[in-house]
């Protein structure tokens, strides 16, 4: 990028709220469900039906407003949004527009190793559109009105992000908040965590922001990052030849690694928003926020400094394990029934985690905490070495059966007894006269050679430790 430029971003993030009806239907909101199978008069906008609000979408919304240092409008008002499209049966969309129910706040998130932070200008609710589905065997487009008026939250930081890997990380932390919270499950492949973001460069060392572009379908992080990095560089190039850059909207193309023009700003028509008379204003007592904030969780922050604190984890074993709630709850329960922490920490990062899709299945996963910890409490206590711990879990995870029932079964047991392992040692050393002779010649790592080669000769069930000192002591120290 022309360094004369510095990338300035503002996320707008759709998440989807968690909620079994609509946000003013009884309509259920089940993904997958056949095509315009979970409609009725009112997501589909006939005439006389009336919107009623779902109470339930307020609580979860405040949970995050909360959580992320909102101030709550006491009173807030819904709002008509204007504008034609297939998949808008009402013909607007009701959203919040300049009474929102939540402002202020901000994304805490770490980059490169320092603690930075993403200010929020608000976050409101609306109701979601349809899908549009165009058809490749004939030139014609189909409507499903299922998401219509799925409950959404438009979660929108100030235009502040510096970097593509800066907004990707905002975005991160905002799906591990919502899935702890409970407030929506954050599958950006469903839908439910929908990212747009508003892009504009300016000269370095100046505050007035350029004239921005948005860039809409970006369904991963990894589109995220790709995606902006890809707009920064053309408008860049744009500024660089004394061109000029025009406000628009863009899509992420993911084929060509590209942003493509979807529609000019400066063409695009007025929303007209006007206050919903169908709706009352939505008013927020104290005892209702007080019995929100009663109701929150532990955060992933708060608890990746706990667990770096109270189990003595790295940064980054931290993270990692806060990073959805059911793997720290898993690696919780499983230090409690007695496994070592780091040692959990590795096992879960390694052998658990390569296990599993989703690290939100591990409530159902073959293997339990109390599994687990039974298997490191043997490799710990020297009834097993670290890699028959390994094999051992995979039979744990293929068959269900326990730790100790398969180490009995198949004699797995660690062998500790010394007389047996200097035999085996000796006869490690006769067998690789050429690695001993230059390791006496000052080629230290052939050490680990022989090491290999003595466990490989026991099976793998030596104690590691007790080869090591034995092989040692016969090479001389």
């Amino acid at each position: 990028m022309n360094a004369a430029y510095e990338p300035v971003i503002g996320l707008e993030v759709h998440c989807q709220i968690k909620t079994e009806t609509k946000i003013f239907c009884g309509c259920p909101t089940r993904f997958g469900a056949p095509a315009n199978s979970q409609v009725c008069p009112v997501c589909l906008g006939l005439p006389g039906a009336l919107p009623v609000l779902n109470r339930r979408v307020v609580d979860l919304m405040l949970r995050m407003a909360l959580a992320v240092g909102c101030t709550i409008r006491p009173r807030s008002r819904f709002a008509r949004k204007n504008y034609f499209y297939p998949d808008l049966p009402k013909g607007y969309q009701i959203s919040q527009y300049d009474e929102p129910v939540a402002s202020g706040g901000r994304i805490d998130f770490e980059f490169d190793g320092t603690a930075r932070s993403a200010r929020l200008e608000r976050i409101h609710l609306e109701e979601d559109a349809g899908k549009n589905l165009h058809l490749d065997s004939r030139p014609v487009s189909l409507v499903d009105f299922n998401r219509s008026g799925v409950p959404l939250m438009e979660i929108v930081s100030e235009p502040e992000i510096g970097s593509p890997a800066e907004a990707a990380e905002v975005l991160r932390v905002i799906r591990s908040l919502v899935r702890a919270l409970e407030v929506s499950d954050g599958n950006m492949e469903e839908g439910s965590l929908r990212c747009d973001a508003n892009v504009s460069l300016r000269p370095v060392g100046t505050r007035a922001l350029g004239t921005k572009a948005e860039v809409k379908n970006m369904n991963s992080f990894k589109n995220v990052e790709h995606a902006l990095a890809h707009e920064i560089e053309r408008q860049a190039d744009l500024l660089g030849r004394g061109e000029r850059v025009v406000q628009e909207t863009r899509l992420w193309n993911v084929q060509r690694g590209v942003t493509e023009p979807m529609r000019s700003k400066e063409e695009a028509h007025d929303y007209r928003y006007f206050p919903e008379p169908d709706l009352p204003p939505l008013e927020i007592a104290g005892e209702w926020i007080d019995e929100v904030r009663r109701g929150l969780p532990e955060l992933p922050a708060a608890r990746r400094d706990r667990f770096r604190e109270q189990f003595g984890l790295p940064p980054y074993d931290a993270r990692v394990l806060t990073a959805e709630r059911e793997l720290a709850d898993y690696f919780e329960q499983t230090v409690a029934d007695g496994a070592d922490a780091k040692q959990a920490a590795n096992f879960l990062m390694t052998e658990v985690l390569s296990r599993v899709a989703d690290p939100r299945d591990l409530p159902g996963a073959p293997v339990s905490p109390r599994g687990l910890a039974a298997l490191l409490r043997l490799q710990s206590g020297g009834t097993i070495s670290g890699k028959v711990a390994k094999d051992v879990f995979l039979r744990m995870w293929e068959t269900g059966r326990g730790a100790e029932e398969i180490v009995r079964a198949e004699g797995l047991q660690q062998v500790s007894d010394e007389t047996a392992l200097e035999e085996t040692c000796r006869h490690v050393l006769a067998e690789n006269a050429a690695a001993v002779d230059r390791y006496h010649g000052g080629e230290q790592r052939v050490f680990g050679h022989l090491i290999g080669q003595a466990m490989r000769a026991s099976g793998g069930k030596a104690n590691p430790k007790l080869v090591n000192e034995i092989l040692r002591k016969l090479l001389g120290g």
